[in-house]
């Protein structure tokens, strides 16, 4: 993944806050516990379900992304501005897309933390994994998730996997600007619920972008099959029935919130070859 480097970066769509004291977390139990809520939660869509606490999210942390994160080639050299990269390049392909079909696209920001941050959706740790905040319109990311991806899940990494895992957030975005959300309900577990509906969709608008992710501008080639491998590893290793055969050495379909790895790694694929959201509709038919 190569960044052109004469692009230009839009820091404003991701928010510093790493470092900042954020009170009123709701986690305990220790380390079981945590390991049940990743298991529960990793790309989850709303962390509030489970975890206490509300009051919305504190003020940002400017940091210093605006200042070191300008071009093409600060992304390729800095993990923070590659973040900033893929960002602005998802959101620009969106836009885009809505734009064609006669639609608004809402600008939703990314907000980098450190430990635990307090959310529109109530408190969480690091250890929920990245996830997408309705209300606050956010993206939660925690840098070091991409080193437990590696570590715990047993992802083989690299910046495109990063650049999956952001794309797949963004498509919780577009589900909730476009109302899909609301087929949910309250079918959250099981094989075929609509909670593990909603995640396959993210799983296939993270395929769409990348398939257009060149066409934005912000990289200078398109993307090769080893991104696209990197990414489908990635998808794989956070499916249902891999993280539970690794934490309890089975699997439950009853429990199921985010789909196989056989189904994450298919619908990432269906977005990646076809290229159209519209063939992101599972909430038709099978999964």
């Amino acid at each position: 993944m190569d960044f052109d480097d004469d692009a230009q970066l839009d820091a404003s769509q991701v928010e510093d806050s790493r470092g900042m004291p954020i009170g009123g977390m709701a986690f305990g139990g220790g380390a079981v516990g945590l390991i049940a809520l990743v298991a529960a939660l990793v790309f989850g869509l709303n962390p509030g379900h489970i975890i206490g606490g509300g009051g919305g999210a504190p003020p940002a942390g400017s940091g210093n992304l605006s200042s070191k994160c300008r071009t093409g080639a600060d992304a390729d050299q800095s993990e923070d501005c590659r973040i900033v990269g893929v960002v602005n390049s998802v959101q620009a392909y969106w836009k885009r897309e809505f734009a064609d079909s006669g639609h608004d696209y809402t600008i939703a920001r990314t907000r980098l933390f450190s430990g635990s941050t307090s959310t529109a959706c109530g408190a969480a740790t690091a250890e929920v994994g990245p996830f997408y905040c309705p209300g606050d319109k956010r993206v939660y990311l925690d840098l070091g998730f991409f080193q437990e991806l590696h570590d715990k899940f047993g992802a083989k990494g690299g910046p495109f996997a990063q650049a999956y895992v952001v794309a797949h957030e963004y498509g919780h975005h577009v589900q909730d600007v476009l109302g899909t959300m609301r087929q949910v309900g309250d079918s959250r577990q099981g094989a075929t619920s609509g909670s593990v509906r909603l995640e396959l969709q993210a799983d296939c608008y993270a395929g769409v972008w990348a398939k257009h992710g060149v066409q934005t501008g912000f990289f200078s080639k398109p993307f090769t099959g080893a991104d696209i491998t990197d990414a489908l590893d990635a998808a794989g290793a956070v499916g249902d029935d891999r993280i539970q055969e690794r934490a309890r050495g089975r699997a439950d379909p009853e429990t199921f919130t985010h789909g196989t790895a056989a189904q994450r790694r298919h619908w990432f694929s269906t977005g990646y070859d076809t290229g159209s959201p519209s063939r992101c509709d599972t909430f038709s038919g099978s999964v």
